[in-house]
């Protein structure tokens, strides 16, 4: 498992220019890491594909840890972007919010390569450390909770959005381990957002 550098912050691109080189970064990082395991993934490699200075990858991404959190933050923010543009639909809190966690669920392991490493990325990093984490969390939160049709989450709320994406990370990862088949993955997860669910109306919060 790659470590987190320490004493080196990330930059945040703030150019066009520096845009453009940043997701040209995460977008060969997501092809390697589809084609061969994390641990065989390098930086030079991952500069070469993007067409970028080693340096300027390690300014955007100081260790390897950074570079996939962020690709995994990258990905979240295009899938949230794809679930605001869909309609909430007609069914119930629980089936709206285990319908955006199966289009995840699905998504991340039709390139399990990746997914395992955005997720062991994701596991060994420090918030404190490496900022995407925290991106991740919030934009994941406030997918579940629009889908739920939350708009004024109570700390109750907040409290079961977190623990059914705890649920749901288990799931995802037994699921790339082999432990769990697809159809008991998807089982387990719509029992969890029935049960973890149970009482949500839209515009409201949980009634407990």
């Amino acid at each position: 498992m790659p470590r987190v550098a320490a004493g080196r912050a990330a930059v945040e691109p703030s150019s066009v220019e520096q845009r453009a080189r940043h997701i040209r970064i995460l977008d060969a990082a997501e092809e390697l890491a589809t084609e061969k395991d994390l641990d065989r993934v390098q930086m030079h490699e991952v500069a070469k594909r993007a067409g970028v200075a080693i340096g300027t990858l390690y300014r955007y991404f100081p260790s390897k840890i950074h570079l996939f959190v962020g690709v995994m933050a990258h990905q979240v923010d295009r899938m949230s972007e794809g679930i605001a543009r869909r309609p909430r639909g007609k069914a119930d809190a629980a089936e709206r919010v285990f319908d955006v966690l199966v289009r995840a669920n699905r998504s991340l392991l039709s390139k399990p390569a990746l997914a395992k490493a955005m997720i062991q990325s994701s596991n060994a990093a420090n918030a404190a450390v490496v900022t995407d984490v925290a991106r991740i969390d919030a934009t994941f939160r406030d997918v579940l909770l629009a889908a739920a049709g939350v708009d004024r989450p109570t700390a109750d709320d907040l409290a079961v959005v977190r623990l059914l994406l705890q649920v749901w990370f288990g799931i995802l990862q037994s699921s790339l381990n082999g432990r769990i088949s697809m159809p008991d993955a998807e089982a387990d997860l719509r029992l969890a957002c029935t049960l973890l669910l149970r009482g949500v109306s839209p515009g409201g919060h949980a009634s407990g």
